[in-house]
């Protein structure tokens, strides 16, 4: 791995994958919903969606995706709570229209206002596709019903359908203009690399304008949740889902990977205890799973699943019951080692895919203080123990701290005796 600073400050990595025959060049910019305000949610989301839609050197959307589609290129852009990117994946003889292509799309955008108008439809297609599905329905909900629906953590990434019908090109234009920039971004490219990747890159991207003024800081959260809470959201649907998220790690926590470990066991994979016990013994649910989502200063445990609707009681029992084994007794040895085995074969995977490899560096150059290499964090996974396992289990599976979204058929009068399972 290699790293250059350009000289208006944008951090660049390259990493050379001699064995493959494509490359990566993924671009983050540290910036997402949780940067927003209620009148403006969904900006980001909106913005990301733009930068495709023409530039002063490729007018129109069509003129983009013929040059990619005419190499074969995988291309996409994405939007999440805390960073947007835009990458593209090609074979590596076309490594300069890739990098070209992106630099024109970040920083020549023509953001046309018809195309603007136009787009709002687009984005409310896409907001009603997920409102359609309840298995995303219940996920955001319960990052709100945890984070709040006052606090940026909490908004929708896409946002409220009002708000993308009522933001004015001004809004788009300054928010880029805040964001946007040398300061907020890292710039990633992974695979076979050509001997001249680093010059055509200082070439494309060294003509950024330097930022004018500091990025804004983003509003901390700070927990303080002392009690369970519960919202259940009435849709008529054939199978019932629920996420329960807890308060959980950081990126940077020192716990980390004790609590990567811990979701594992718990629900990581078709081993794990809850899809074990609830999906295959008891045969509730089709998917169940549990995992973490770390933020900068705060992150989440959550427990997802589906399951028929009339045996509810029964699915969020059993749930609740590897909850409780989990935090009142020490993991197996076997439970422990094969748990690091998963992760650690899951690291090494992602590894021979150069998107993966840069996912990885973009992530870490934007949240964490240093680089580190895979080296590293096998170190730190191998360290897990059961006792720390122990530990991080008691602390975080408590009744108190528990946000639980019910999406299904219930009615209020329903509602009210989901509230005995919140006391555990």
């Amino acid at each position: 791995m290699k790293k250059i600073t350009l000289s208006n400050g944008i951090p660049v990595i390259l990493e050379h994958m001699p064995s493959t025959k494509v490359i990566t060049i993924l671009i983050l910019f540290k910036v997402g919903s949780r940067n927003e305000t209620k009148s403006i949610n969904g900006i980001s989301h909106f913005l990301e969606h733009l930068f495709f839609k023409g530039t002063t050197n490729r007018p129109t959307t069509l003129e983009i995706t013929k040059e990619l589609d005419g190499v074969g290129a995988d291309f996409n852009a994405f939007t999440s709570k805390d960073y947007t990117g835009y990458y593209v994946k090609v074979a590596n003889r076309h490594a300069k229209l890739a990098i070209d292509i992106l630099e024109d799309l970040l920083f020549h955008p023509i953001f046309d206002p018809k195309e603007i108008d136009r787009e709002r439809g687009v984005i409310i297609e896409e907001i009603n596709m997920y409102e359609d599905n309840p298995m995303a329905t219940a996920e955001e909900l319960a990052e709100q019903l945890m984070y709040g629906a006052d606090h940026p953590l909490g908004f929708r990434i896409a946002g409220p359908k009002e708000n993308i019908l009522k933001v004015t090109r001004k809004q788009i234009m300054k928010y880029r203009d805040t964001y946007y920039h040398p300061k907020n971004m890292v710039i990633v490219m992974t695979g076979n690399l050509p001997k001249n990747t680093a010059q055509t890159i200082k070439k494309h991207f060294g003509q950024a304008p330097k930022s004018r003024a500091a990025t804004p800081r983003q509003k901390k959260f700070t927990e303080k949740q002392q009690q369970s809470r519960l919202h259940v959201y009435n849709k008529k649907t054939a199978q019932s889902h629920l996420a329960l998220n807890f308060p959980s790690v950081t990126y940077t926590a020192k716990d980390y990977y004790v609590a990567q470990v811990m979701a594992t066991i718990l629900g990581g994979n078709m081993s794990s205890r809850l899809f074990i016990n609830v999906r295959e013994r008891q045969g509730v649910c089709y998917y169940i799973r549990a995992g973490i989502s770390p933020y900068e200063d705060m992150g989440t445990l959550s427990i997802q699943a589906g399951f028929d609707t009339a045996r509810i009681h029964q699915a969020i029992e059993a749930i609740i019951a590897e909850l409780v084994t989990m935090r009142v007794a020490e993991v197996s040895d076997e439970e422990l080692h094969q748990a690091k085995e998963y992760i650690r074969g899951k690291m090494y995977l992602r590894l021979e895919d150069s998107e993966n490899v840069a996912w990885r560096w973009a992530k870490t150059a934007l949240f964490e203080k240093q680089l580190h290499d895979v080296s590293a964090e096998e170190k730190a996974l191998q360290q897990v123990t059961k006792q720390q396992v122990l530990a991080l289990a008691q602390k975080t599976l408590v009744a108190m701290h528990a946000n639980l979204v019910i999406v299904g058929p219930y009615t209020k009068t329903q509602e009210k005796s989901f509230l005995k399972h919140l006391r555990f």
